[in-house]
This record gives structure tokens, sequence and C-alpha cells, in this order.
């Protein structure tokens, strides 16, 4: 039947989509700037070509939304491929392209679901944000990057490679147009985000419109347009599109499980002075801190178990960005004394907070089970923590690292009877 319909129209030339008596207003070069362009409504137009598929499986739905905002948002239709001087003005480049009239100095596209529900849903939105500034007194900027929004990265084609294609790190990149509306909306939750990604993933914005080298090398055909820029080395191949829900939560979410994706486990590393300690704890939320017990102890087979366990939950909780490292027992005993670790033997654990100087001492088993509960319970809140002794780290002693080998208990020295003199009296 849509064949037939399509052959039809075909057949009989451009006609326009909508019946007379629809409640889709049908809008032509000789109304258009009277009945949208000067107008103080909002309008919702579709632009259209009579033979495209997409665009005849619309108009039942785009019907219904005409009718539920009958009195609310004026709906309308252009004919682009009969009046192909509308669709150039307004950058039409295929069908159907759904814009928003009468928000903003320009119109805004339209990105939402192709329903009935989804474009009320939106007109209703348009109509309550043009009211809102109407009751503010003014309109936003035209620039929709705030400049307060510090932690968001400005970039430009001339220091997008060194900033972004030549860095380490995860980067998240806008590209934005200063009249696009779904960028002015997006600019304060973009800020939040690179304020709450701080330190671990870099949120960039770079305006599309002035920075076309960018924009065409990357493809930008609408706004905003997120990319994705995996840490490490990077490649133009390896970009990726942002495909999650634009709120700062899920901008964060989303980041976060990029990162956890790419980052490799932490090092569990050997205290053994002060400067390393404080590269691999200083700058985290948590330090998990194991004391080992002394080689003699537990020789290397031993220890090793213990080190692949640490390993394996460092692993598992990566994302949380937490530095892990051990001592030796006794090697270290400011430590030791700081976090109250030995009282029930060895090997033991705490996580410490070296920022507000507080710790937590693990009391249950040294195992992958034991410790990843403890962890859990940690990361949850839930836990008891307790002031670390002084208002500072503790001291660090400075000790030889280990080289991964058994050691040798110390020998005894032999004591050669045979030339000693025993009187009578002095036997046993």
């Amino acid at each position: 039947m849509q064949a037939l319909l399509g052959l039809l129209i075909l057949v009989t030339g451009s006609h326009c989509l909508y019946s007379s008596n629809s409640d889709v207003i049908d809008l032509r070069p000789n109304n258009f700037d009277s009945l949208v362009s000067n107008s103080d409504n909002v309008w919702i137009v579709e632009f259209y070509a009579p033979w495209c598929g997409h665009c005849q499986q619309l108009t039942a739905e785009y019907d219904k939304a005409a009718t539920a905002l009958k009195g609310v948002v004026k709906v309308g239709a252009v004919n682009a491929d009969e009046h192909k001087s509308l669709g150039s003005k307004y950058g039409i480049q295929g069908f159907p392209t759904l814009k928003i009239f009468g928000v903003d100095n320009k119109p805004e596209d339209y990105n939402g679901p192709r329903t009935a529900a989804g474009i009320v849903d939106t007109a209703i939105n348009a109509v309550s944000k043009k009211a809102r500034r109407a009751l503010g007194g003014k309109k936003s900027s035209g620039d929709s990057k705030s400049k307060d929004s510090k932690d968001v990265v400005e970039l430009t084609d001339e220091n997008f490679e060194k900033l972004v294609m030549n860095s380490d790190d995860l980067w998240l990149v806008e590209f934005y147009a200063p009249w696009c509306g779904h960028c002015k909306n997006l600019a304060p939750i973009w800020a939040s985000a690179a304020t709450e990604l701080k330190g671990k993933v870099k949120l960039g914005a770079i305006d599309a419109t002035i920075n076309g080298v960018k924009a065409s090398q990357y493809k930008i055909k609408g706004y905003p347009t997120i990319k994705y820029f995996a840490p490490g080395k990077k490649s133009f191949d390896s970009v990726q599109e942002y495909d999650g829900d634009r709120t700062s939560s899920d901008i964060v979410s989303w980041a976060l499980e990029k990162l956890a994706e790419n980052i490799p486990a932490p090092e569990v590393a050997q205290i053994v002075n002060e400067k390393n300690l404080r590269d691999a704890c200083e700058d985290k939320p948590l330090c998990v801190v194991s004391v080992l017990p002394h080689i003699l102890d537990c020789q290397s087979d031993c220890r090793n178990q213990y080190l692949k366990t640490l390993n394996n939950l460092g692993e598992k909780y990566k994302q949380k960005m937490w530095g892990w490292v051990w001592a030796e027992a006794g090697a270290q005993p400011h430590i030791e004394e700081a976090l109250e670790i030995g009282g029930f033997g060895y090997p033991a654990l705490a996580v410490v907070n070296i920022k507000k100087m507080k710790y937590s001492l693990l009391k249950g088993s040294f195992s992958y089970d034991g410790i990843n509960e403890f962890l859990r319970d940690l990361s949850y809140g839930r836990g008891g923590t307790a002031p670390l002794k002084g208002s500072q780290l503790p001291e660090i002693l400075e000790t030889t690292p280990w080289d991964g080998k058994d050691a040798e208990p110390p020998q005894e020295e032999e004591i050669d009877l045979s030339d000693i003199n025993l009187d009578e009296k002095d036997e046993l």
C-alpha cells in the first residue's frame, strides 16, 4: 500500500501529504514569513518530500500531534521538494527534517522521537522555555558557552591536535553552534559534568561554526554533537559517537564507564620511601595499605599469593582510582603504629583517606572475599573510621625493594667444643 501511495504521488505530481481538513498548516514561500518568521507563536515545521517513505510514515503521527497542539503550538509542513528555496534557506539536507521556530532567533533542529507524543512533549517544552525567558525579562546570551565554565576546555582548529589527539587523557568533546538552542540547554549540564570529572576525564567544547576544519573532519551535521576520544594513543578511526543521555549524571556515568574500560589496574607498590608513597596515594580518594608478613615467615610463593589477591582486587576496583601499597612487617613501624596494624598479626590491611587523615582497619579475613566485602562496604559509606594519629603522614623509612626471592634464615655460628676443658666440678 505504501509503495502504491508513493507511485500515485509520483504520477500525479508534487502534492501536499496533508489533507485540506488537517490541522497541519501548508506552508509555502508566499506565506512562510508572515505566518512563521514574523510570528510570536512557537511553530514546529516539517520539511518533507512527497516521495519520501519516511515522510509518508510520519504523516499520521504528525497529524495527531497537530490536533493535540491546536491552540498551543502551530504545526506546519513545507513541501521542500517543490519549494526548494525554503529548503535551501534553512539548510535542509534530508527528509523529513523538523525544526522549531519562535524560541530563539534561529530555528532549532528537532531531534526527538518521530511520534505524536514525542513531538507534543518537545513542543510543550519549547513553549515553557519561551515563557520562562519572557518572565526573566531577557533572552539568554547568544554564546552557548558560559564563561564561568572553567573546567570545560575551549578547543579550536589550532589547539585541537595538541590538547586532544596528542594527549593520553580520555576526552569528551562537544561540537556546538552558538545559536543552537539544544547547545544552550546543554551548556550548564556540560559544565557541571566537567567539574565532577575533573582530574579523571577532560571535557572540551568547540564552536563548529567557526572551526570548520575539525567540524568537517569529524563530519558534524547537527548540534550539539558529542565525540568520545579514548585515553592513550589516539587515531581518527578510534573516535566514537557519545550515545548516552544528556544529563550531567548520565554524562559522568558514561565517561567513568569508558575510563574503567581503558585504564590499567593500579600497581600495588611496595613502600620504600616517602616519595613513592606520595606518588601512589597522595592525590587518590583512598589508599589501600597492606602489611605483609616478614619474608622469613612467608617466603616468595606465600608473598606472591597475597600480592596476587591485592592485584586482583585492584583490577576489580580500578574505576575508583584508589592507590594500592604494601610494606613488609616491621619495615615501616611508624605506619603500623599510626594505623594500629599488627595487633591482629600479619597480613593486615587498612584503607586511608589522606585528605581527611582518617582510616578504617580490616577486621575480617585477609582473603579476596574478606577484603572485597570490606572495600565494598566502604565504597557504600558503611564501616567505621578512626582519625590517623598525628596531623600528618607518619615518618617513612628508606628501605630496599624486595627482589622477589626467598630469604635465607640467618646461620647460627657453630661452636667447636673440643678445645674446651671442663673440670669435674663443671660437669653436669
